[in-house]
């Protein structure tokens, strides 16, 4: 009986390991075809950059690699997000901080929520703070934990299944 417990188990351990190399290989795969858009994304950044006067580096401490590539007051804390889709974040975080006398965390989380609902589907969620804890489940490659000074930002994704009337 303990040899057949012990097959079981050393199964049940192969099958969370396939399960979870099947998930990695998922990741590379779409970090690989995000790259290629990043990459054109980049492109039209650094045109639409050359068209505002913007010299190649302002507002960065050399020329970082393109993964770590964002303004000094921005920290990623934790992410499973394409890049295009990290750096839409920033942006989008900085322009609502700018437009605000203080900080109005409130406004900030429902901005964020409005723009990744309406550019990539529904079910986006968004935690602003300067303390606070959480503990979520969100979908593959829908999930950014970054700062800005000392704002913390949680934006995540959660699967929308329709319900079956």
């Amino acid at each position: 009986m303990r040899g057949a417990a012990k097959k079981a188990a050393v199964e049940g351990a192969s099958e969370e390991l396939e399960r979870r190399s099947q998930y990695l290989s998922s990741l590379i795969h779409r970090t690989k075809v995000k790259s290629e858009a990043d990459q054109k994304e980049d492109v039209e950044d650094k045109q639409e950059e050359e068209k505002k006067g913007i010299k190649d580096g302002d507002g960065f401490d050399g020329d970082p690699p393109q993964e770590q590539r964002q303004p000094p007051n921005v920290k990623v804390r934790a992410s499973d997000m394409p890049l295009a889709l990290q750096k839409r974040a920033f942006k989008c975080a900085r322009e609502t901080l700018a437009s605000m006398p203080r900080l109005e965390s409130k406004r900030l989380a429902c901005a964020l929520k409005k723009e990744f609902d309406s550019t990539y589907g529904p079910a986006w969620h968004c935690i602003v703070g300067t303390s606070f804890g959480s503990y979520v489940t969100h979908s593959l490659g829908g999930f950014l934990y970054f700062s800005i000074d000392k704002v913390y930002i949680l934006l995540f994704r959660t699967a929308v299944e329709p319900i079956d009337r």
